[in-house]
């Protein structure tokens, strides 16, 4: 009987890992939902922004090209928006206390996050940036900072894409 338990248990843990693996954003196929948790307390999920080229920055205060980084994609996200972008910063473990943000975070025009439910994270390290399409697809997924040729690139395309009906 000990057994069939154990077996029961090993086939329910490779199923458990089997739809764990499945629900890892991968670069070209739908992108996992998520659930951030902004500064002000308020919820918004990738099911929310459908229609609209979403990008999640991972930054922390400490990596030096988050730093050079961030003003770029804010500046950027105050132009894009009204074409449909939507940005989201997102604090990692590992910086400063939140309240020692709020500064920061007042005189951004990106919405920031202190927390993500769903399977996004730093990659490599930080900063990483994940990108998705309109429709849902995950169009980007890599460690390192952008550079404003990088996103008129990788976005303008997306953002000239009409959103699905």
């Amino acid at each position: 009987m000990r057994r069939v338990m154990a077996a029961a248990l090993m086939l329910g843990l490779i199923d458990i890992g089997a739809a764990q693996a499945a629900t890892k954003p991968v670069v070209g196929e739908m992108a996992p939902d998520f659930e951030l948790t902004l500064i002000d307390g308020s919820k918004v999920s990738l099911a929310e922004l459908k229609g609209q080229v979403v990008l999640l920055n991972f930054w922390a205060t400490w990596c030096v090209p988050c730093r050079k980084e961030l003003p770029t994609l804010d500046s950027y996200y105050g132009l894009q928006k009204k074409h449909g972008l939507k940005v989201f910063a997102i604090t990692t473990e590992g910086s400063v206390p939140i309240a020692q943000l709020k500064q920061l975070f007042a005189a951004m025009h990106i919405p920031s996050a202190k927390r993500i439910k769903g399977p996004y994270g730093p990659l490599t390290g930080v900063p990483t940036n994940f990108v998705i399409d309109r429709a849902g697809r995950l169009r980007y997924a890599k460690s390192g900072a952008f550079e404003l040729d990088d996103l008129n690139a990788l976005l303008v395309p997306l953002l000239n894409e009409q959103p699905p009906a």
